[in-house]
Order: structure tokens, then C-alpha cells, then sequence
């Protein structure tokens, strides 16, 4: 019988790890199925796009992964039950999926944090439904709508800009408990401020926003900030269902994992992406992001193959480069780190930055239009109990 591995969400972190996961083990051994709720591959790193009206290309994933050996399900995942090790789906029909090791990659979704009037009356950019929402409001805003987004983080920043630079006509406003973009070197900093001076946008800073109305947000000081569209970005949250397993999570309903991102309650169970609570570089949890997913991905797909196969696991902090910032389609920061994520002197900006981040996005999505191109066909086979050694399968 084959050894049966089920990948939860083709998400960067799930797309990724399947396609990999294909290139290392051998097909006469192995069962990999993808489940997505979309029959697509959603660019999360270009809602903003999206949301502005801007086209992106499809990519449907059965036609990615036709003749890798992954079998592709659009469904969506009601249910999952480690112990019985199972996987409540919807698709065409009910039905339930079973497995031997399984990879949560099943993403996250906008957090409203318990804010009255988040889900009555702001947008969100967090997935594709979200965003072809706000672009259908945006279209059908009047010049002279003023439009707040609610966030000072990454998603924040680039919705702005983007929005104020594809619809001069709005008037655009950010805001943010603490700073926007705070967390950058002042350099960084420096050049998001010019940016959005040049763009329009208007900026509320410790604005701990407490409500959202019809016609705007309420700040914690009793304010106002009037805004005929709210867009909400203020944090991500993961789906329920690993918290209302027996898998151990954290605070947040993340699956915690061990360095090779596997369950430190279950072993057969892996979880990446923003699904996984998982530390990196100096002990800090890592950042839901694509620059997380990726590595995660790698990080899962090699290890899980490596002890399927009877060889050495690898094992090593994942750690960060850079941080991608687009002001618009023709301005960036692109803000080197260190492996802890804190940000360093050496930043660059304007177009050249801009190029760099369409690279990024450009690079990641085409790496999951082709799952099996990168690495070298090195399909190994299972190893039997007691075997020593993998066997091993070129083609």
C-alpha cells in the first residue's frame, strides 16, 4: 500500500511543499494530494493589486500539477481528525480523506480582534474574495471618497499606496495604533514618509482604533477618522479546525513545530506556512508571511522525505534576508535584515526597489507554475522497517 501524504491549502507554503515533495519521492511508493478551496493559485502578496483593478494571470493548479504525480482536490476542508487520521472535505460532494502524515498549510485570514463593526462595514485584502469586494467598492467610489485603511504593517503600507496611486481622485488615509512602519530603519522610514506625502495619503499615528461605523472608525480617545470605505488590515488569524483537534497549538491556534516543522504533539502531522507557530533565528516565533511560507515549505518537504526514505534530516533555523515594501507600481523599499528579522543600514529604494519586489512576487509565483523544474528528479523509494539506506529512483 502506498504511503498516503495529504497537503492541507496551495497557498505559497502548501504549493510549494507538494511540488517538492513529488520531486523527491518515488510514485510507486507514494499518494500526494493537494486540497484547495480555490481552483487556483491566489498571489496573497498582490490583493492590493487586485483590489486596484489591476488584472493577474491565472494559474490553475490541476493544470500545474498535471504529470507531477500530485493529485489536485478543490474542496474545502470542514474538519480534521488526528486521531483517527482523517480529513473532512467539500468539494463536488462530501466525503472523507484518509492519511498517513499530513501537511497543514491552510493560511490565515483577517483578524478583527474583537473590534465592533470589522465585519458590518470594512473591507479586507487579505484573500481573493476580500479584494474583488473592495474593488468592486473602489469602482464604484465617486471622486473625492475617502478611503481609510486601518493597519500600519505591510499589508497596510502597500494597500495605500496602491490604492492612492491607481485612484488619485480619492482622498486616502492610514492608521495605526503605533507608528506606520515603525519597525524600519530610518532611512526606510525616511522614504515611506516621502512617498506618502507625494501620494496624498494622510497619516493617523497611536490611533488605537476601537470601532468601525458605517462612516468610519472610532479611535480609543473617543475620535473620529470619516471615511466613506474601511479597509481593514490589522493582523491575520488561522482557520479553527487544528485548535478543535487534539494537535498541540499555541495562543493563537497555530500548530506548534519542532525546526522540521513537525507537530511537537503528533508526528506524523506537519504545519507550515502561517498554519505553523514554529521559532527561527534567536528564538523569535516567525512572521506570517510569503518569506516564511517558502522556507517552511523546503524546510517540511525535506524532512518528511528524508525520513520516509531513511535518510538524513536536515535541520536549520530559518532565518530572513530582506523585507519587500511596494509603494505602488513604480516605487519600493527593499530593507535588508538580519536572520532575526530586525532591520539593518542597508536599504534600497524608489524604482530600483520596486523592480526588486516584482522580481520577488514574479519569481515565487513562477516557481509554483512549476513545481518539478527546479530541483533534479531524485524520486527515492519508501524505506521498509529495519531497511538501512534509501533506494533510489532517477528519472
Amino acid at each position: 500500500m502506498k504511503h498516503r501524504i495529504v497537503v492541507l491549502g496551495a497557498g505559497y507554503a502548501g504549493a510549494i511543499a507538494a511540488g517538492r515533495l513529488a520531486k523527491r519521492l518515488h510514485r510507486d511508493d507514494f499518494e500526494i494530494t493537494l486540497v484547495n478551496a480555490d481552483p487556483d493559485f491566489v498571489e496573497r502578496v498582490r490583493m492590493h493589486q487586485l483590489a486596484t483593478g489591476q488584472q493577474l494571470g491565472r494559474r490553475p493548479l490541476r493544470e500545474v500539477y498535471a504529470g507531477s504525480g500530485v493529485q489536485f482536490r478543490t474542496a474545502r476542508v470542514t474538519a480534521i481528525d488526528v486521531d483517527r487520521k482523517t480529513v473532512d472535505i467539500v468539494g463536488d460532494r462530501a466525503e472523507t480523506l484518509g492519511y498517513d502524515t499530513l501537511v497543514d498549510a491552510l493560511g490565515s485570514t483577517a483578524a478583527d480582534h474583537g473590534v465592533p463593526g470589522v465585519a458590518e462595514y470594512a473591507h479586507t485584502a487579505a484573500g481573493k474574495e476580500g479584494a474583488l469586494r473592495l474593488r468592486a467598492r473602489l469602482g464604484d467610489s465617486a471622486p473625492g471618497t475617502t478611503v481609510l485603511v486601518v493597519g500600519g504593517g505591510l499589508t497596510g503600507i502597500e494597500t495605500a499606496a496602491e490604492i492612492a496611486e491607481s485612484r488619485p481622485d480619492l482622498t486616502v488615509a492610514i492608521a495605526a495604533r503605533g507608528g506606520v512602519g515603525d519597525w524600519l530603519s530610518d532611512k526606510a522610514r525616511r522614504h515611506l514618509v516621502t512617498a506618502f506625502d507625494r501620494l496624498g495619503i494622510t497619516v493617523h499615528e497611536h490611533a488605537d482604533i476601537v470601532r468601525i461605523t458605517q462612516d468610519g472608525a472610532v479611535t480609543q480617545d473617543g475620535g473620529k477618522i470619516a471615511a466613506q470605505v474601511t479597509v481593514w488590515t490589522a493582523g491575520f488569524t488561522v482557520q479553527p479546525l487544528a485548535a478543535a483537534t487534539t494537535l498541540a497549538v499555541s495562543d493563537t491556534g497555530r500548530i506548534i513545530v519542532d525546526g522540521t516543522m513537525r507537530s511537537v504533539s503528533h508526528p506524523d502531522v506537519y504545519a507550515i506556512g502561517d498554519a505553523a507557530f514554529a521559532e527561527g533565528v534567536g528564538g523569535a516565533p516567525l512572521r506570517m508571511s510569503c518569506a516564511t511560507a517558502t522556507p517552511m515549505a523546503w524546510q517540511a518537504a525535506d524532512a518528511l522525505a528524508a525520513r520516509l526514505t531513511g535518510r538524513r534530516v536536515p535541520e536549520k533555523p530559518i532565518g530572513y534576508v530582506t523585507q519587500c515594501i511596494s509603494l505602488g507600481r513604480r516605487d519600493g523599499i527593499i530593507q535588508r535584515v538580519t536572520p532575526a528579522d530586525e532591520p539593518t543600514s542597508t536599504v534600497v529604494t524608489g524604482r530600483i526597489a520596486a523592480r526588486i519586489k516584482e522580481f520577488v512576487c514574479a519569481g515565487a509565483a513562477w516557481s509554483i507554475a512549476h513545481p518539478t523544474v527546479l530541483l533534479p528528479s531524485r524520486r527515492r523509494r519508501l524505506t521498509a522497517p529495519g531497511e538501512v539506506g534509501p533506494r533510489l529512483v532517477a528519472s
